[in-house]
């Protein structure tokens, strides 16, 4: 089904997609088909390194200076950015800015704040130029697909599923302060990336969806970190065998593999797509050199797919649906032995083994929504497969939710619409509250079967602390359709009979041309900003000091922390405005106390900055003096740090780190970081990203660890740098900060991005 190469490769195009291991016979075989390109030579041939260098303002295509065509954020986020870049000089936005409004779109927590955001979202585009997309119009990515997209092109949104590579668009998903860098001309830095080939071959069985693909190529990449910070390629004759939308369908899921950026070959499906979406002249033919190379190779074959579900509680904890219904016990108390584990909550059950029956495995609910299942293919594959049924009226419920406006036009005109509503199922507007916890949430013990984004912890909405537990399991369309069909028995949909219709989509933009505000091009310097009264400004931050003193007021062990168990999502998206009441959310479905510790560090350092001392810190600088390690107290300031073995899967939220800094955290430490997404936002925050080769255990809750000299170590370019760990005994260790830009070095220094702009840098 997938198999991974060990090597790189080098890849033919014109002979069939050939691929060539790189050994030491490569090179030889290459000459017999009259190549005679060298390993970096043969790199450039990729679809991704010209589209990169394209954009590159550095002139070294190994230290990349990228500057976007367009950038997109929705009303989680774009407060926050617009808000940051405003403290930072904006006039004007200098390229097309999309503000969407599809997180906090139902307005139905914390009063007006919601809408309160929506109001300024729009004042903000006519001050400075943007594109105001209003609520229930279309979800982010959806808009961006449809409307910005091109070939050649490259879009960075403050979400982590910007992902339009299926549209010949490099997209990027980054924290907040990455979209301030492009709102303020400078650019996005990153050294130039590996590569890795998706080879697709064959064709999909009647029944297999996107979805399937996806989840098939994630539990194959994500553990071992294959592609991590890669790009990925899709090239191969399969491409050809796949529709537009099923490609984005595969395309957007990929973030879940930790890549950085995905590209697609083009041909003529994709040019029809443009065309049918007025939009002609944006279409370019992509497709690799005539030998390029690649770091890595997924080859996929799309005829041995299966029907596949990742249970909870992440994209890539995958199985076949058949796997599942022949070894259920088995898998589904394994799964939640594993997830009560990772939840610290043993007194809880998810119940999963109690949904094993003498019909089946019974779910409660299904749910079709967002940038992955909201696609008019995906919806109308549903509607083909509960034509002429019902869902039943017990537990199971069925609810979709059309990705834009005119999505919906063209199926309520096609009729898959009412055959939706018809066999039961509810038709919601473009919202992208299932993917994180805030819509359709299940009742306690629940288990929802979802064709969106992720399944993390409380991504469904449920609250473990008070109580309430439930999970969501990812699955295609079409097998939550087939599930539906019987009445909530899981079941794949290879297993049922249905017809596709025969009806081709006519995107009409009328619903945009009606409602969406461009103001691209038009600023209005005069214009008020409309402000609400959950809308605060940043708080001061102070420039990193000579030294630092970091208490550790929270050590997790698991493999990998999300940027939901950070910050959660879901209640908290109301606050994403207000910095200090958003904090008090950090870290609190994971460790609850973590708040009230960072404060009492905040509060130690305020007092210092008084001259005022701490008791156990005047006991920590006594036990580092008889060890030989001065300290001065008046150029050490004081910080919270929590250790971490992997933190930073998932979401681009900048707010994962940001609320660290607001309760004064100065450090993240890490065995490693999950992406480079949460490393950015740790920088732009004016975290220390440290790095340690140290055991988790080496970290108690209580420690200090003292950093000497860690301003110079930053303005040196020092790589390995020492701290001391002080509890009952005092303990050398050494950290790293990976390597840096001098931007980011002096982001840091100055504190935060806020600040590195208003030094005049």
């Amino acid at each position: 089904m997938i198999k991974l190469y060990d090597t790189g490769v080098y890849v033919l195009p014109d002979r069939n997609f050939e691929v060539i291991k790189d050994d030491r016979d490569a090179i030889v075989r290459l000459g017999c088909f009259g190549h005679d390109l060298d390993r970096e030579e043969a790199r450039k041939n990729t679809i991704a390194y010209g589209i990169l260098t394209s954009h590159n303002t550095s002139g070294d295509d190994k230290d990349l200076k990228i500057k976007f065509d367009a950038i997109a954020s929705h009303d989680i986020t774009y407060v926050g950015i617009i808000q940051t870049s405003r403290a930072s000089g904006l006039e004007k936005f200098p390229i097309p800015y999309v503000l969407t409004n599809c997180h906090n779109s139902l307005c139905a927590v914390g009063g007006t704040i919601n809408e309160d955001d929506h109001v300024f979202g729009l004042s903000a585009a006519k001050k400075y130029g943007g594109i105001y997309v209003p609520a229930h119009q279309a979800v982010i990515h959806s808009f961006m697909r449809e409307m910005m997209s091109g070939c050649g092109k490259m879009i960075l949104g403050s979400d982590s599923h910007t992902r339009y590579g299926a549209l010949g668009t490099m997209a990027i998903g980054e924290g907040g302060g990455e979209l301030v860098k492009q709102l303020l001309s400078r650019t996005y830095d990153v050294k130039m990336p590996g590569v890795v080939a998706v080879k697709l071959d064959g064709a999909p069985k009647h029944g297999v969806g996107p979805q399937d693909v996806a989840l098939a190529i994630i539990g194959a990449v994500f553990k071992n970190g294959y592609v991590k910070n890669r790009v990925l390629e899709f090239i191969g004759g399969g491409v050809a065998n796949l529709p537009i939308e099923y490609r984005n369908g595969i395309d957007v899921m990929t973030t879940e593999t930790t890549c950085l950026s995905s590209i697609w070959m083009t041909d003529d499906i994709t040019r029809a797509y443009f065309e049918n979406h007025k939009r002609a002249d944006e279409y370019k033919r992509l497709v690799p050199g005539e030998v390029a190379y690649y770091d890595g190779l997924v080859e996929v074959d799309l005829s041995k797919i299966e029907p596949m579900i990742a249970l909870p509680f992440h994209p890539s904890n995958t199985y076949t649906i058949r796997e599942l219904i022949e070894n259920a016990a088995d898998i589904l108390n394994d799964v939640e032995a594993k997830a009560l584990k990772q939840l610290e909550t043993p007194e809880l059950k998810l119940g999963l083994a109690d949904k094993i029956t003498k019909e089946g495995i019974r779910v409660d609910q299904g749910v079709i929504a967002g940038c992955a299942g909201g696609t008019y293919d995906n919806l109308v594959a549903a509607a083909d497969i509960l034509r002429g049924e019902n869902i039943g009226n017990g537990e199971f419920a069925l609810s979709v939710y059309p990705a834009s406006q005119p999505v919906f036009l063209e199926l309520m005109r096609d009729g898959a619409a009412s055959e939706l509503m018809s066999a039961g199922a509810t038709i919601r507007s473009a919202f992208c509250g299932p993917c994180f916890g805030a819509g359709d949430v299940p009742a306690n013990g629940g288990l929802s079967i979802r064709h969106s984004t992720r399944n993390f912890p409380n991504r469904e909405g449920s609250k473990p602390a008070n109580g309430q537990l439930s999970s969501v399991a990812l699955m295609d369309a079409r097998s939550i359709a087939a599930t539906a069909k019987m009445g909530g028995i899981l079941t794949p949909a290879t297993e049922i009979e249905y017809r596709d219709r025969d009806h081709e989509y006519k995107f009409d933009d009328s619903p945009y041309v009606s409602r969406i505000y461009n103001g691209f091009g038009k600023a209005d310097v005069s214009a008020e900003l409309k402000f609400g009264p959950n809308i605060t400004d940043w708080p001061k931050m102070g420039a990193l000091t000579d030294d630092v003193m970091l208490k550790v007021v929270s050590v997790i062990n698991d493999p990998v922390t999300t940027t939901d168990e950070l910050i959660p999502s879901g209640e908290t998206s109301s606050y994403r405005s207000n910095p200090l009441k958003l904090a008090e959310f950090t870290l609190s479905r994971k460790d609850p106390e973590y708040v009230a510790k960072a404060k009492a560090v905040q509060r130690v350092e305020a007092d210092r900055e008084n001259g005022i001392s701490d008791a156990a810190i005047v006991a920590a600088y006594e036990k580092l003096a008889s060890a030989g390690v001065s300290v001065t107290p008046e150029k050490t300031a004081i910080g919270s740090t929590i250790y971490a073995l992997k933190p930073g899967d998932g979401s681009a939220r900048e707010q994962a780190a940001s609320c660290q800094k607001v309760l004064g955290g100065l450090a993240n430490i890490a065995g490693e970081y999950a992406t480079k997404r949460y490393r950015s936002n740790l920088i732009n925050w004016g975290m220390l990203p440290f790095v340690t080769s140290e055991p988790y255990d080496s970290f108690n809750v209580g420690d200090c660890v003292f950093v000497k000299g860690i301003r110079e170590a930053i303005e040196n370019h020092v790589d390995v740098i020492k701290a001391y760990v002080v509890g009952d005994s005092i303990r050398e260790i050494s950290v790293t900060l990976g390597e840096l830009t001098d931007d980011e070095r002096k982001i840091i220094l100055s504190g935060c991005l806020i600040n590195y702009y208003r030094d005049g840098n």
